[in-house]
Parts: C-alpha cells; sequence; structure tokens
C-alpha cells in the first residue's frame, strides 16, 4: 500500500485580502487605546473561568467569546504585532 503522506491537509496560504485584514488588525491594536482594549477583551474572556454550575448555554457564549478574542489576537500578531503571551 502507498504512503498517504502527511495525515493532514497543508496551510492554506493567506489570501491578500486576508494578509490586508491581518495587517489593519495589527494597526488597530498597535496604539495605547487598541493595546487598552485588547487588554481588557483578554483578562475579561480568557482570564475567567467559570464554576463548576455554570450551564451549558453559558459555557458555549463564553467559548465563543473566547474564540473571538484569540482570533483577534491572531490576526494581530499575523499582521506584524507583537503581543505578550496571554498566559505569562
Amino acid at each position: 500500500m502507498a504512503d498517504p503522506g502527511w495525515p493532514w491537509a497543508e496551510p492554506d496560504i493567506p489570501s491578500a485580502a486576508e494578509n490586508q485584514l491581518a495587517a489593519a488588525c495589527a494597526r488597530l491594536f498597535a496604539g495605547a487605546d487598541g493595546q487598552l482594549l485588547l487588554s481588557h477583551l483578554t483578562r475579561t474572556f480568557l482570564g475567567s473561568s467559570p464554576g463548576p454550575d455554570v450551564t451549558e448555554a453559558r459555557l458555549r457564549h463564553l467559548e465563543g467569546q473566547r474564540a473571538l478574542v484569540l482570533t483577534l489576537r491572531h490576526m494581530a500578531v499575523r499582521g506584524g504585532l507583537s503581543l505578550p503571551p496571554i498566559l505569562a
């Protein structure tokens, strides 16, 4: 049997539009106001943990918020912004 190669797909090469969006995101969070906002979002949504009695709906909502913050951080870094680690 022939070797099928890697078990995962090759990563997509970002399009020009995606690169432009990442650069815009980096510029947005590069200033003092952007850093303040990103720090607040990171602390609020990534720095909290719900208790054991959290409802499934609340947990799903929190995970959606976390995904959004992580996406914004990832785009900003891809656009050239240097950010500190989340859990330092």
